[in-house]
């Protein structure tokens, strides 16, 4: 089956070559650099920090009294690791937890704060050591973008138009001169406003129509004071609109659920003047079953086959969903955001309960990469997406134990798709092939094209089968491929990982092309993902 768009999640179960033959035939890979496509944008390569278990604390705050080298509270290591793969956003406080947090809790003296229970994760104590000025001080030294959740379940109108006044007013206004008595002059820059989250479950349990009519008087009344946000001084053309504008993002579907889709689509079609939003958000985690069971170590072929499938489902997800949004926005002006999404697994043996640790094999760098391919092909709706989560929690990029540190295989994923941000789209048309486990079938590879803002050409290249190698032959009609050389990520098991004891069992490793006439040649290894960069 020739591959132009996305793989399907389950090809058909037609006559095909047996595995060992499909190993040695070569998989053609045809890279249409003549007919590029939008933007890819950086932003789905966001992060997401909840508080939750030790995702904040220990993972990213430790307090500036603290032996573990850190910056006004904020962990060294963690910002080293995050700066390096140029995070575009961070989403905060939640997630569940952002419905319950009011956010006087949060400022002023760290003595003074108040100490309340996280009644969403485990029951821990949270005493609001990390609030709104901790959290722009670690945005500002990761160097990336805020994007702030606001209270929709448990809140109020005041009290969200209060807070987001509190951070972009500057000192002519009450809130802004508060802001600077509690240590922070200059307003601060929203680049995503979430208006509530997951309100059809933890965040409210709203209908959808109901939460529509409360989604216009919070769009209404959250203003965003930063005069850098607000004011576009560009006298050629009175009308442009502001490129640094805070973008609000309204509740949208979980999964396959269309209900909210529909109906805030709808209520946004037929908005007047006075308010307005600029994305929607959807929740999709690669789950097999609910409760989530799959352990995140001990696993075989099946369980791998199935988390894979699961998550392959995403692209049917956001077809679904962008068709709903092009009927009430054909010119695409409301961006879908997935903002919480990937690999939901089974607790750590021994660890808290409602703390959500796992570790992070192989096979997750695998699904991230597949769910990055997916959104670079939805690239015209899907305009930001965030993982969940950046540090000690479900897929995270990072895991902390007091002073330790290590970087998991999905944040190599991130470091390795660095090309991807902002890129140019370029359609691929390849023959997926099968890899069948048991009855579930499955692609073989996977592949996807851009061409950064530096002008490379890049081709990502997922080989899907855990048990054979794949030799691609890659071509370029209307150029010479001279060379293409990158990084592969693999690793002797599925279930390998990086642990504080062996942090380097999954790191990328140099990769090259050879030259073969019009076309180049690369062998994966299996159970992979491989960047390559095409010499032009």
């Amino acid at each position: 089956m020739l591959r132009t768009i996305a793989p399907a999640v389950l090809l058909a179960a037609a006559a095909v070559p047996s595995a060992a033959a499909q190993a040695q035939a070569p998989i053609a890979v045809t890279i249409r650099a003549d007919r590029p496509g939008p933007k890819i944008d950086r932003h789905i390569f966001g992060q997401f920090a909840e508080h939750l278990g030790t995702g904040i604390y220990g993972g990213v705050w430790v307090g500036p009294k603290s032996k573990i080298p850190n910056v006004r509270g904020i962990r060294s290591d963690v910002v080293a690791a995050l700066k390096a793969i140029r995070v575009p956003n961070v989403r905060w406080p939640g997630g569940c937890f952002a419905d319950e947090y009011h956010w006087r809790d949060g400022i002023g003296d760290p003595a003074k704060r108040r100490v309340t229970v996280n009644s969403n994760w485990g029951g821990s104590i949270e005493n609001n050591a990390f609030g709104t000025h901790e959290f722009f001080d670690f945005v500002e030294q990761i160097g990336t973008e805020a994007y702030v959740s606001i209270n929709v379940g448990s809140g109020s109108y005041q009290e969200a138009a209060d807070w987001v006044a509190y951070m972009t007013a500057d000192t002519r206004n009450t809130a802004g001169q508060e802001r600077a008595a509690n240590g922070h002059k200059e307003p601060w820059r929203i680049k995503f406003l979430g208006i509530g989250n997951e309100t059809w479950g933890c965040g409210g349990n709203m209908r959808p129509e109901y939460y529509a009519d409360e989604l216009k008087r919070y769009a209404r009344f959250a203003r965003n004071y930063n005069p850098a946000q607000v004011t576009l001084n560009n006298p050629a053309d009175p009308g442009a609109v502001n490129p640094n504008r805070m973008l609000r993002v309204a509740v949208g579907p979980s999964d396959d659920d269309t209900s909210y889709t529909e109906g805030v689509m709808k209520a946004w079609k037929g908005r007047d003047w006075s308010w307005d939003i600029e994305g929607l958000s959807m929740h999709s985690y690669t789950v097999v079953k609910w409760p989530p069971s799959y352990d995140s170590v001990n696993f075989g072929e099946k369980e791998y086959a199935d988390l894979t499938a699961a998550t392959l489902k995403m692209d049917a997800r956001l077809k679904t969903h962008s068709a709903i949004m092009d009927k009430f926005d054909p010119e695409k002006k409301v961006t879908l955001i997935v903002d919480e999404w990937g690999v939901w697994l089974a607790k750590l043996p021994g660890s808290p309960e409602g703390f959500l640790q796992q570790q992070n094999s192989l096979r997750d760098a695998i699904i991230a990469a597949l769910n990055f391919n997916i959104f670079a092909r939805h690239a015209d709706r899907v305009r930001g997406a965030n993982i969940a989560q950046m540090v000690n929690v479900l897929q995270a990029m990072i895991l902390t134990d007091e002073a330790k540190m290590v970087l998991t295989p999905t944040y190599h994923i991130h470091k390795m798709y660095l090309p991807f941000q902002d890129a140019t789209f370029i359609p691929v048309q390849f023959a997926a092939g099968e890899y069948r486990q048991g009855t579930t079938v499955l692609p073989r590879v996977d592949a996807v094209a851009a061409r950064s803002s530096d002008g490379k050409l890049w081709l990502s290249l997922v080989n899907l089968d855990p048990n054979h190698d794949a030799t691609i032959r890659i071509a370029v009609p209307g150029v010479r491929a001279r060379a293409a050389s990158g990084t592969v990520l693999t690793a002797p098991q599925v279930n390998t990982v990086n642990s504080f004891d062996r942090p380097d069992a999954v790191v990328p490793r140099p990769i090259s092309a050879q030259a073969s006439g019009d076309a180049l040649t690369v062998r994966l290894p299996s159970k992979s993902v491989t960047m390559l960069v095409v010499a032009e």
